[in-house]
């Protein structure tokens, strides 16, 4: 299994319309980042991600899982370039994780979030994804 992050601008697609989008999810279209495009093209079913708010808020809010394989997205019309996946709202993070909170973390120094900010869907390691749900109140994080 593994992680990712997936950034949002909550005025576009925000976590209550993940949320209500109910257990078949919905398509994480519109990416236009081939390295984010190949992430998804990774991901397998069940990966967890967390779901961010990215320009208003700047904070982890909650949990994801890949529902669907990457496929084509059907945002992009005929361009055979843009693939998506589905994903699943799991729950909420109990105690969003502000971008400030992951920056002064010594332990998160090198997550993409801190290093590549334009990324729209980014990988996250393992230990990563423990420390921040340690920091969102969570012993025990979905995996």
């Amino acid at each position: 299994m593994a992680f990712w992050l997936y950034k949002s601008e909550p005025f576009k697609w925000s976590w209550q319309m993940q949320k209500d989008a109910g257990e078949a999810g919905t398509e994480w279209t519109g990416v236009r980042n081939y390295l984010a495009r190949n992430h998804m093209r990774a991901m397998q079913i069940g990966d967890k991600g967390f779901f961010y708010h990215s320009n208003e808020g700047l904070e982890i809010v909650g949990f994801t899982e890949v529902c669907a394989l990457s496929h084509p997205d059907t945002t992009a019309g005929e361009d055979p370039r843009w693939d998506c996946v589905d994903i699943r709202a799991v729950r909420d993070m109990p105690k969003p994780v502000s971008l400030k909170d992951i920056k002064a973390n010594p332990k998160l120094s090198n997550m993409s979030l801190v290093t590549s900010m334009r990324l729209s869907v980014q990988p996250v390691t393992e230990e990563e994804w423990i420390e921040v749900c340690r920091m969102g109140g969570l012993d025990n994080p979905p995996r």
